[in-house]
């Protein structure tokens, strides 16, 4: 399927409310006394990671029949993809299961189209907070509430005051974020979890997010999306473009800028 015949402005509201309904299942999980296990990289899961999957997972295909579906709790199964062509979805349909566990709010639903190697539609959602955001080419970044009208959104330009700086709160880089900081003029480090991050600096109230530890595909490519279309990048630490369809779908460190950072 040709990147050209796909109309972004027809898929987004069933895709919209695709996320939505997983958002609604992972609340009702999020409100009762969940049982959380261990997968075989030690990574925490839950009922809800699963149940989001089950809600997404025939919707894509509904949407784009022939378009294959890279989602993180497959990928753990026997029917797990290895390779795949020049147009894939990649889904994270709990990203921050350890913020989920903690209850501390900052977990998100990622649904990212990716074609020739970059994502090119996606769509977050922050379930705790009731809000979605969603991107699909240059100047299209919207963010609101869910079941709401979307508002442009978009990357701000630095104030003089200094860039406000995110990280994970779930990893421990502090030494390579204080090394690659070294020479920016930092205003405020903030501790966010999951792609909230891409999020917040495509809305214009944070400027800058290194990651230095591991990640996958699927984890960041709806955030870059939405990123990317508020006018942000996301390039690796040599300055290249993020591309996707890796093997086993690995990224490596990255960084997320809003607008004219060094």
């Amino acid at each position: 399927m040709p990147a050209q015949s796909i109309a972004y402005d027809r898929l987004l509201p069933d895709l919209v409310a695709a996320v939505e309904a997983a958002s609604s299942v992972i609340l009702a999980v999020y409100s009762t006394a969940f049982a959380v296990r261990a997968k075989p990289d030690a990574s925490p899961v839950t009922e809800a990671d699963e149940a989001a999957e089950r809600v997404i997972m025939p919707r894509l295909k509904a949407l784009l029949p022939d378009v294959p579906v890279i989602s993180e709790e497959a990928q753990g199964g026997p029917n797990a993809i290895h390779s795949v062509g020049d147009i894939f979805w990649l889904v994270d349909p709990l990203d921050g299961t350890k913020e989920f566990v903690a209850r501390s709010g900052d977990f998100t639903v990622n649904v990212a189209l990716i074609e020739n190697g970059r994502p090119t539609l996606g769509v977050v959602a922050i379930p705790a907070l009731g809000s979605i955001y969603t991107g699909a080419g240059p100047g299209t970044a919207r963010g609101g509430v869910m079941g709401g009208p979307l508002a442009p959104i978009a990357a701000r330009t630095p104030p003089g005051e200094g860039v406000v700086v995110l990280a994970s709160r779930s990893h421990d880089n502090n030494v390579d974020v204080d090394a690659f900081l070294r020479d920016i003029k930092v205003a405020e480090r903030r501790g966010v979890g999951s792609s909230l991050k891409f999020c917040r600096i495509a809305e214009g109230v944070a400027d800058l997010y290194p990651r230095f530890g591991p990640t996958s595909e699927w984890d960041i490519a709806a955030g870059q999306a939405v990123l990317e279309a508020a006018g942000g990048t996301v390039t690796t630490f040599d300055g290249a473009p993020m591309r996707y369809g890796k093997p086993n779908f690995l990224n490596p460190g990255f960084v997320a800028r809003g607008r004219a950072l060094p």
